[in-house]
């Protein structure tokens, strides 16, 4: 059984930071890429950040320079570090792991979300 357990969420002034980790468990976390996604009320989920198994990562433009994921093997969790955050960071944060093959689609699973909440 596939698990994907998100931590770190809350409520925070603009400008503080916020840690989420994502323990991942059942799946062979060195084969997947790792991202957080978000989706704010009202709006389409986004990618804010992923990393793949040997370290590249890609971020959204909005949170370039602000936010920081990284990952590690072999505690099979990943965290997204944030700094100078913006009201407009609020939203649900979902962990996700996903394992493709070319075009095809080996996995794809999501953890629950944690609500990220920036707000005086």
């Amino acid at each position: 059984q596939v698990q994907l357990v998100e931590s770190g969420g809350g409520l925070v002034q603009p400008g503080g930071s916020l840690r989420l980790s994502c323990a991942a468990s059942g799946i062979t976390f060195s084969l997947y890429v790792m991202g957080w996604y978000r989706q704010a009320p009202g709006k389409q989920r986004e990618l804010v950040a992923s990393i793949t198994s040997t370290g590249s990562t890609n971020y959204a433009d909005s949170v370039k320079g602000r936010f920081t994921i990284s990952r590690d093997n072999a505690e099979t969790t990943v965290t997204l570090q944030m700094i100078s955050l913006k009201p407009e960071d609020t939203a649900v944060y979902s962990c996700n792991a996903r394992r493709s093959r070319g075009p095809q689609l080996l996995g794809d699973y999501w953890g629950q979300g944690t609500q990220v909440t920036v707000s005086s």
